[in-house]
């Protein structure tokens, strides 16, 4: 019995430690100068934001883990946006943009939205398969990290909190 859990666990250990030695380590993309068109009617570039953490946000206003969210990102987004963050949330394309505009309007979001008619920014990041979707771009405009489904706040947090400048 002891041979047999002592192998089983030799076992474990040899492949973990060949899914550790094979698993690609994650490559930082660049997502490229993406123009977001801003229900404001500005055009916002994301080169504009270099040397900024971003977050981009995807949702939908029929997405109930996007609304869910609402309250924990216009938070993260108040307490840090003074320091150098910023979020920026994308509407799908298949979401009317009047409804867009009345959503954003009634629970009076803060920070840019934008919307994706053409899909041009969905097409940008690989696609969306499905919203609520998140992804945090370093200093570098590079992805540093990716969620989908309800954001980690905790986490995003702490990776945003990393990329933002040093305060005085």
């Amino acid at each position: 019995m002891i041979r047999r859990t002592a192998f089983f666990i030799f076992v474990l250990a040899a492949l973990a430690g060949l899914v550790v030695t094979l698993w690609p380590t994650p490559v930082l993309r660049d997502v490229g100068d993406i123009e977001f068109q801003l229900l404001d009617g500005r055009k916002l570039a994301l080169m504009n934001l270099r040397k900024k953490p971003v977050l981009v946000v995807f949702w939908a206003t029929n997405c109930k883990p996007c609304i869910e969210e609402l309250p924990d990102l216009i938070k993260l987004y108040n307490e840090l946006h003074p320091k150098g963050f910023e979020l920026i949330a994308v509407a799908m394309p298949y979401d009317p943009p009047l409804n867009v505009q009345t959503f954003v309007k009634n629970q009076r979001v803060p920070y840019p939205v934008a919307l994706d008619v053409e899909g041009k920014v969905v097409r940008a990041f690989d696609g969306v398969p499905y919203v609520p979707m998140a992804f945090i771009l370093d200093t570098n405009g590079k992805i540093a990290y990716q969620q989908a489904g309800k954001l980690d706040i905790a986490k995003a947090r702490r990776i945003i909190e990393r990329e933002l400048p040093a305060q005085k």
